[in-house]
């Protein structure tokens, strides 16, 4: 079979490989401990299970508007509102089935071939590998693990050109864990004024899960409106992987076009699931908080646990649920009569000898890290660093 160019520009992504292999173990009988994918191991909140029993029962299970019924685009404009006292219209809102078709809306609608995208180090596997598909050019944007990865904002601002399209990242950040501060926004917000042809993408879907304070959004600046696009959903904050809901905010012409696009791929999100996100944005926080305040403390013991390892270096991130720990001093030396090269090889040698699934950091960008969820019980944590520990010693 020959396949397109288009799908040949793309790759298969490292964490979806990577629990893969771990499937497989599992399979053979091995007590694989799976540190691998980011889904909260938290059930979902219990009134918002009730609100989809509702919506099933009021028979709310005929096709929906491709952009989104109204009373879940009404809870989004809502919450931004509350949250940033920003108002939105709902014709500013757009539902998809999860954040990362509304990431792929916005790059196929606003990238054309040859155009830039700009994506600050680390990044989430699935960025570059949008904007290969969709034939534009991704240019990466260096941080330092030193300084908690904040963005180099000098090499930010020097690499916007005419061809660039869109500046893409997320805070919480997706893998290292690490949030822009009030301050890193506002100066990119400042930079990107002086760019009107150049759109914003900010994904803020660990915005939930966040360890120091309330969540900045870069929506909260003035002057960038018109360039920005907001991505969000309820995977992360509401244990809601399964159910598939994401949204995104944006310029009405933006969110027209995605609607256009949408509406010939996939059409309207599952009307059962917009049912519960509406109930899981407007509702109650305490089950979210209950989630953070576990995670804070997964954080704080695997941060412990890890710092126990020789070789492995790792910072105390701001939210989400993963740590990016640099395994790069351990590269060049032989375990179990095996070389370790760079982090493929590292989460290979940890997989087979551990039992441990962890994913590369070259899948974001930063082959002298490894990407470690805590999204399992502290149970398996402490099993699974023990495991490691044994392995590396």
């Amino acid at each position: 079979m020959n396949f397109t160019a288009r799908l040949n520009r793309i790759k298969e992504s490292l964490t979806i490989g990577m629990a893969k292999k771990a499937r497989e173990l599992k399979a053979e009988g091995k007590d694989v401990i799976s540190l691998s994918l980011g889904e909260p191991d938290f059930d979902t909140p219990q009134h918002v299970k009730d609100a989809a029993i509702r919506a099933i029962d009021a028979g709310k299970t005929k096709y929906t508007p491709v952009g989104g019924i109204p009373e879940l685009k009404s809870a989004i404009c809502n919450k931004f509102l509350r949250d940033y006292n920003m108002e939105v219209a709902p014709s500013n809102v757009m539902v998809s089935t999860g954040a990362k078709q509304c990431i792929m809306n916005a790059i196929l609608s606003i990238v054309d071939h040859n155009q830039e995208v700009i994506i600050p180090l680390p990044y989430w596997v699935s960025y570059s590998e949008m904007v290969n598909f969709a034939g534009g050019k991704c240019v990466f944007i260096p941080s330092k693990f030193e300084d908690g990865f904040a963005i180099d904002l000098e090499a930010l601002e020097r690499s916007i050109s005419d061809k660039t399209r869109v500046i893409l990242f997320s805070s919480p950040c997706n893998p290292s864990g690490s949030s822009l501060s009030h301050d890193q926004l506002q100066q990119i917000a400042n930079i990107v004024k002086k760019h009107p042809h150049v759109t914003v993408i900010s994904d803020e879907i660990y915005e939930h899960i966040n360890f120091e304070g309330e969540h900045t959004s870069i929506s909260q600046f003035d002057g960038i409106k018109d360039q920005l696009i907001i991505v969000n959903g309820v995977s992360k904050g509401f244990a809601m992987t399964g159910w598939r809901i994401g949204y995104m905010v944006g310029p009405k012409s933006i969110i027209a076009a995605c609607d256009k696009l949408q509406g010939q791929f996939t059409s309207g999100a599952n009307s059962i699931a917009q049912w519960a996100a509406a109930e899981a944005i407007n509702g109650d926080m305490k089950p979210t908080q209950h989630m953070v305040d576990t995670f804070r403390g997964r954080r704080d013991l695997i941060v412990e646990l890890l710092s126990e390892i020789p070789g492995i270096e790792t910072d105390t991130p701001k939210g989400a649920f993963y740590l990016f720990p640099k395994v790069s001093a351990l590269y060049g030396k032989e375990f179990g009569g095996r070389t370790i090269n760079d982090s493929l090889d590292f989460c290979d040698y940890i997989l087979n000898t551990a039992l441990v699934s962890l994913v590369p950091g070259v899948a974001f960008g930063m082959d002298e890290h490894v990407r470690i969820s805590y999204a399992s019980s502290e149970e398996e944590l402490r099993e699974a660093m023990a495991r490691i520990k044994a392995a590396l010693t």
